[in-house]
C-alpha cells in the first residue's frame, strides 16, 4: 500500500472509529497499524530515592541545630511521591510495522527501521543501535523486562526490516 493510500484509510478509520466509539461498539484497528507493547518495571530508582530520603531524614534527626518543621515534611512526601511515580511508570518498548518505541527519561522516543543500524541479543539484555544517538539497552536486570520475548518480537521485527540481527 502506498503512503498517501494509507494516510487516507488512517484518516477515514479515525472518523469510523469515532462514529463506533459514540455507538458504543469498538474500535476498529489496520493490520499496518498493529503494535506490540512489551512493559518492564522500575523498582532500581524508586529503591534509591526511598534509601536518599531515609538518609536524610537520619542525618536531620541527628543535626541538633535543625529543626523538622513543615518544609520538611513537604520534602520527604515529594520525594516518596516521585518513588510512587516510577514505580508505577512502568518501562515499555512497542515494536510496529516499521518502527521501535520506548521510553526514555525525556519522554517517548521512537526510532524508524531505517535509523537502526542492528539489534544485538544476549541472555539478559536487547541492544537496538542505532545510526545516530545511543544505544538503546533493554534489561532484565534493571527494568524487568522479558528480553526473550522482545528478542523474538525485534528478530521478526529485523527479518521485515533487513536489519541485522545478532544473537550472543
Amino acid at each position: 500500500m502506498s503512503r498517501s493510500w494509507e494516510r487516507k484509510v488512517r484518516k477515514n478509520m479515525t472518523v469510523v472509529n469515532k462514529k463506533r466509539k459514540k455507538q458504543g461498539n469498538g474500535q476498529i484497528v489496520l493490520n499496518a497499524e498493529k503494535s506490540e507493547k512489551i512493559v518492564g518495571r522500575n523498582f532500581i530508582a524508586p529503591i534509591l530515592l526511598i534509601l536518599f530520603i531515609g538518609l536524610y531524614v537520619i542525618l536531620m534527626q541527628s543535626s541538633t541545630e535543625f529543626k523538622m518543621d513543615t518544609m520538611f515534611w513537604i520534602t520527604v512526601a515529594c520525594y516518596i511521591l516521585l518513588a510512587t511515580l516510577f514505580f508505577f511508570r512502568r518501562p515499555y518498548i512497542t515494536i510496529g510495522k516499521d518502527f521501535v518505541q520506548t521510553r526514555r527519561m525525556t519522554g517517548d522516543k521512537r526510532i524508524t527501521a531505517a535509523a537502526i543500524k542492528g539489534i544485538s541479543a544476549q541472555k539478559g539484555y536487547v541492544i537496538v543501535e542505532q545510526h545516530k544517538g545511543g544505544n538503546w539497552v533493554f534489561a532484565k536486570l534493571t527494568n524487568r523486562f522479558p528480553t526473550e520475548e522482545i528478542s523474538e518480537k525485534l528478530k521478526v521485527f529485523a527479518q521485515a526490516n533487513s536489519i541485522p540481527y545478532q544473537e550472543k
